[in-house]
């Protein structure tokens, strides 16, 4: 059986981390160019930044995956209840679905890009776009999450910065399908600032997990017992 204490401590160590390097990837990468071409032109100016913040954004998926299995695992609050279980499940799908395409865009889309090789870019930028829209679902399994903390009596975390992380999960719910579903440009740039709002969000949560007093300690009996006699 999980120590329950020590594994939410653990799933906040690597949330933490995880969330700080996507922050770090989102502000690098910033909105999606509209046209395709321009697209691509911007990654083939840019091809050695481009490669390096989409193996960070990959090692950072990996880590919100981690971070959703060792919760699931944990028997803790975190996922007591039917919604929440499924917000941690869909999380580490959603972040294993989208490392696909952060690792796709390190290496093949980068290469199209500057080889000037139209139609492999293409092809794999419509690979990878698909793929991305696990990013979408992450932000609606971060907003069950972060509804479930800020009602919680047991919350880590301010119950307003929750409310705030819940708005802005939506928004960049909003922002993805605006953006790359219906080609609302706007959505491209409300998708990158909620976004890091969000993830500024779970940073902050994670860090507080992994700093939580809570432990097994706490649990166990504080009473000596008195010798006989």
């Amino acid at each position: 059986m999980p120590n329950t204490h020590t594994a939410l401590r653990v799933a906040g160590a690597w949330l933490a981390i995880a969330s700080f390097l996507l922050v770090a990837a989102l502000i690098v990468h910033g909105p999606l160019a509209h046209d395709l071409s321009d697209q691509m032109k911007e990654i083939a100016d840019g091809a050695t930044t481009w490669s390096a913040i989409h193996w960070v954004s990959a090692a950072s998926l990996s880590l919100f995956a981690v971070t959703g299995l060792i919760v699931l695992s944990s028997g803790s609050r975190l996922a007591a209840s039917g919604w929440t279980m499924t917000a941690w499940a869909v999380l580490t799908v959603s972040a294993l679905w989208t490392m696909t395409t952060a690792v796709a865009e390190a290496t093949v889309v980068t290469n199209a890009a500057v080889s000037g090789t139209k139609e492999i870019f293409e092809a794999w930028w419509a690979f990878a776009e698909g793929k991305a829209s696990g990013i979408a679902f992450l932000a609606l399994s971060i907003v069950v999450i972060s509804g479930n903390e800020a009602q919680s009596s047991e919350r880590v975390v301010p119950a307003w910065s929750a409310w705030i992380a819940m708005i802005s999960g939506v928004a960049s719910f909003a922002g993805w399908a605006l953006g790359r579903w219906f080609g609302v440009d706007f959505g491209n740039l409300l998708w990158v600032v909620s976004s890091v709002v969000m993830s500024m969000w779970t940073l902050w949560f994670g860090f507080a997990l992994m700093r939580s007093r809570t432990d097994a300690q706490q649990d166990a009996p504080t009473d000596t017992p008195k010798p006989r006699g």
